[in-house]
């Protein structure tokens, strides 16, 4: 794919819809094309391949630099075994221009991988906020702004640098990553990433960076934001301002775009990028079966339905498994995730349409008319009791 090479060249760009109250959310949750990373994970039995095609060009200012590179951004997501818990792999495979400015300017092509990433983030804190629309009392209350938004939602990142890489990216050995991940949801339509990371820990070339991104939702297809990445070096500062908009194709299928002026030091330059998110949704919510108190009740049937759908190599296979195309419906999108409905009792498991629980409902059916004939028996025991009284 071709990318116009324009000078101080700005297209919109954004980091991907993200999760509000829960892990799972009913449209696909991305990151990219944006450089930022949310806290949130993409949920269990969800398969997610991102993608960024980039054009980098930057003035030749050191005496060895890399002045412009063309490439191909990857990255694959998922969630086996906690809802909360994300493993990641990110690859990067460019064709670099590989420049020398003494006297006279020389340069050479190199195409490699210059990243091979595998890292996993955990979400420690999720904030939870009031649901303003069940306030009917109060317009004040009802449009006060909720203080917990100020209060980020907040995961750790770990990953490993491989070095399986091209030579002029090479670190020397496998090198960790840590991060700090935040996530701030103003309000329901924007909201504010910041990422924090020390990156090739132990190394020559050690690196502390920041990102702040701003995402503004539109209308249930379009967003836009605006970026500022920071990366401190031991011999100069790196600094990208970036723009772009993203749309929402149908429900598991993103399209977006980014521009980004670039600052390396005493060199500057722009990037740009086209993206495309896809992903492979798998994800079964699990039911709870409550009693009359609102506390879950232990080894009930549904309990065991979990048990077999939360399952490691349950998950595992059902990646091969054909979805029914007859429940396919083109979502609205929204930032807010796809709840998951308390059931009050047995009855409450009737109102979900899931082929793969329709044997454990006959079973509750067959249980509840039971226990109702059992209860018949019994009053017609004491009316005959009292009658012969």
């Amino acid at each position: 794919m071709n990318v116009s090479r324009l000078h101080l060249f700005i297209v919109f760009f954004l980091v991907g819809y993200l999760s509000v109250f829960a892990q799972y959310t009913d449209v696909i949750n991305s990151n990219k094309p944006g450089f930022s990373e949310s806290p949130y994970s993409v949920g269990t039995g969800v398969y997610q391949f991102e993608s960024n095609v980039f054009f980098r060009n930057t003035s030749i200012e050191p005496t060895f630099s890399i002045p412009q590179s063309l490439g191909l951004d990857l990255m694959f997501r998922t969630s086996f075994f906690l809802e909360k818990l994300e493993l990641n792999a990110q690859l990067t495979y460019q064709q670099d221009k590989v420049a020398f400015k003494n006297i006279f300017t020389s340069s050479y092509p190199s195409t490699g991988f210059s990243r091979m990433t595998i890292g996993a983030k955990y979400l420690v804190f999720q904030q939870e906020y009031e649901d303003k629309s069940k306030e009917v009392r109060s317009w004040k209350r009802r449009h006060a702004f909720d203080t917990k938004r100020l209060i980020p939602s907040v995961a750790v990142y770990l990953g490993m640098n491989t070095d399986f890489i091209n030579e002029i990216h090479k670190t020397g050995s496998i090198t960790p990553k840590v991060g700090i991940l935040l996530q701030h949801n103003l309000t329901t339509d924007f909201n504010v990433i910041t990422n924090f990371y020390y990156d090739n820990i132990g190394s020559d070339f050690s690196e502390f960076s920041y990102i702040i991104t701003a995402t503004q939702n539109f209308t249930d297809q379009w967003s836009a934001f605006f970026e500022n990445q920071t990366i401190f070096k031991e011999y100069q500062n790196n600094t990208n301002l970036g723009l772009g908009v993203a749309y929402l194709y149908s429900r598991d299928l993103q399209f977006n775009t980014s521009g980004r002026l670039l600052f390396e030091g005493k060199s500057q330059g722009f990037y740009a990028g086209l993206g495309v998110s896809y992903r492979i949704n798998r994800h079964r919510d699990s039911y709870k079966e409550l009693d009359d108190n609102g506390l879950e009740l232990k080894e009930t049937p549904i309990s065991k339905y979990n048990k077999s759908q939360n399952g490691f190599f349950n998950r595992l296979f059902s990646i091969f498994k054909k979805k029914d195309k007859s429940t396919r419906t083109r979502p609205t999108r929204s930032r807010k995730a796809k709840t998951k409905k308390k059931s009050g009792g047995f009855l409450g498991l009737f109102g979900k349409k899931k082929p793969k629980v329709k044997k454990e409902e006959t079973e509750i059916e067959k249980l509840e008319r039971e226990i109702k004939e059992m209860e018949e028996e019994i009053k017609k025991e004491e009316k005959k009791k009292n009658g012969n009284n």
